[in-house]
């Protein structure tokens, strides 16, 4: 029995070191009589921690199980909420870690952690917490989430989730504070301690103490420190004896006494008069101090402001994202949004025409209705799947391939020649367009993540980026076709931020614009967004047409806005 190898080796050992002919003497073995009582405690003791060890083990597993159980009733409608996947990467960074190290307290390693190792490249790490963490903020703030209503499982547009405990919610609020982003460490600290007072059971793993101390140094940090003030107060009253607290109160008082004697007028020991005709200042007359209860109050219902140092860019991102009806654009001719069937001349497409809708006009954007099956999909999934890696963006200056925070999902390619669907895929995308796909790159299929999304970005290379797709050889990106092979319960709109266009996924559907003008300029108004996903899985597949062999299929123009 592995769990009784430790105390056995210890046990051997105190024999062995008392064997030291005791036999010989009775007052030897008087203290081998007293030795074995001790020895009896210790193994008591040693039984009543694995047992208390093993319930609190058992305790976990059924909580873990049950998890277990819903997500894998329906794993994509479970990862399709970004608080559940959050809460899976957590579970496996703190519930499953700390069961291994209970585990490991046994020795030698038991079944269990030799089993458990095969897995473990499999397992999220810190970094993967962090990215979650860092999503759900981006979604708090994309989609203007109260912090409340996340913690407590209710996100609309999603359905109900299980609630984030204190310590989960000071952990959202810790991946924050450790990237210098004071504005959600505040709201998620303030949300860690009211929900540490409400919660009857307290988790050992943090305090109260610990909520206040990093919530008032990112109070002060955002520029407030009577608030600050405030919470050091607070932590101080738990903890008398907290150094940082206490050299952090002398710092604040010294501040805020200043302040408030410079407002009245009065720096105590120089003379005010003095002070006002050195300055030529008239005196102002002493300011009431204000009701301690009234300060108290505005304290508890402090709230902290986003940083407003955005890009307007971003503002209109983030409003395209979230459908604000004063961002998407309404076109003055609404009659040019028609929906027809085509055939564009192309015998395969007589019998089976081309649904084609256009959704916006500059730039001309077109959305192909059930363009893809579901078996199709699936098959391009399937192959997919297995190969997905981080997805990169191309360098602007050295042309290189690299990760970036701005685009969170991963992605594969698919050759042509990998599969006949791909094959026909690219020769639907030739027919529908009336471009040739000798040049075309090769199909990227991109799953999204918690959170998942692009930020604003070109699908083409600017004048500048002189590097970029050289060693293709093909040109620039003239067109893109975006497939859309899912639906997205709530976010994952693809927005138009210079333009106000917005597209909502569409499982089977795809969106083409051209890239660049007749001319061969890029198409600024083109730049584009995938907004965050909110909820649901998002899949899309896209394939970037490029301009060499389009010269008699689209051929030039001096006049930009030809087509």
């Amino acid at each position: 029995m592995a769990w009784l190898e430790v105390p056995v080796l210890i046990l051997l050992a105190l024999v062995t070191l008392s064997n030291a002919e005791v036999f010989t003497a009775l007052v030897d073995l008087e203290n081998v009589i007293y030795t074995e009582s001790n020895m009896l405690e210790a193994i008591k003791m040693y039984v009543k921690g694995e047992e208390a060890k093993l319930n609190l083990i058992k305790q976990k597993v059924d909580k873990l199980d049950q998890m277990n159980r819903e997500a894998v009733s329906d794993p994509e409608h479970y990862l399709g909420h970004p608080v559940n996947g959050y809460l899976l990467v957590k579970r496996f960074l703190w519930e499953w870690t700390e069961i291994e190290n209970m585990v490991r307290l046994d020795k030698p390693k038991t079944e269990y952690l030799v089993n458990i190792t095969q897995y473990r490249e499999f397992m999220p790490d810190g970094n993967d917490l962090s990215g979650a963490a860092a999503a759900l903020l981006r979604l708090q703030d994309t989609y203007r989430l109260d912090t409340a209503s996340i913690a407590s499982g209710k996100i609309q547009g999603t359905w109900t989730t299980p609630q984030l405990s204190a310590h989960e919610c000071f952990e959202l609020g810790r991946v924050a504070y450790n990237a210098n982003d004071h504005y959600h460490t505040i709201l998620w600290m303030k949300e860690s301690l009211n929900r540490y007072d409400a919660e009857e059971t307290k988790n050992a793993d943090f305090s109260k103490a610990t909520i206040l101390d990093y919530l008032a140094w990112a109070v002060y940090q955002s520029g407030h420190m009577k608030e600050a003030q405030k919470y050091t107060n607070d932590l101080l009253a738990i903890d008398p004896e907290h150094e940082r607290a206490m050299n952090n109160k002398a710092f604040f008082d010294y501040h805020l006494a200043k302040e408030e004697g410079r407002m009245r007028g009065d720096d105590g020991d120089i003379d005010e008069e003095e002070t006002d005709e050195e300055q030529g200042e008239s005196k102002q007359p002493k300011k009431e101090p204000k009701d301690a209860a009234a300060e108290d109050e505005s304290t508890d219902d402090f709230v902290p402001e986003r940083p407003s140092d955005q890009l307007a860019e971003r503002t209109a991102y983030e409003a395209l994202c979230r459908g604000d009806e004063d961002t998407v654009a309404k076109l003055n001719n609404p009659r040019k949004l028609k929906c027809s069937y085509q055939h564009y001349g192309k015998p395969q497409l007589f019998l089976c025409p081309a649904k084609e809708e256009v959704v916006f006009v500059r730039p001309y954007l077109i959305m192909y209705r059930e363009v893809l099956s579901d078996l199709e999909m699936s098959i391009v999934k399937g192959i997919a799947a297995p190969r997905l890696n981080r997805a990169t963006i191309q360098n602007s200056v050295t042309g290189k391939l690299e990760y970036a925070d701005y685009r969170i999902s991963k992605s594969a390619w698919l050759k042509p020649g990998e599969h006949g669907v791909i094959q026909k895929i690219r020769n639907r995308v030739s027919a529908y367009t009336n471009l040739d796909m000798e040049t075309a790159e090769d199909l990227q299929v991109v799953n999204y993540g918690i959170g998942g999304h692009y930020e604003p970005h070109f699908d083409f290379a600017r004048k500048e980026e002189v590097n970029a797709f050289k060693d293709l050889g093909t040109g620039n990106r003239i067109a893109t076709a975006l497939f859309y092979m899912s639906d997205v319960e709530a976010g994952g709109a693809t927005v138009f931020p210079m333009v106000g266009a917005r597209v909502i996924p569409a499982k089977g559907s795809a969106a083409f614009w051209f890239n660049l003008h007749p001319n061969g300029d890029g198409n600024y108004d083109t730049r584009h967004a995938a907004c965050p996903v909110l909820a649901g899985s998002k899949w899309v597949s896209n394939i970037w047409i490029h301009e060499q062999g389009q010269e008699f299929r689209r051929q030039c123009d001096i006049n930009r806005n030809k087509y």
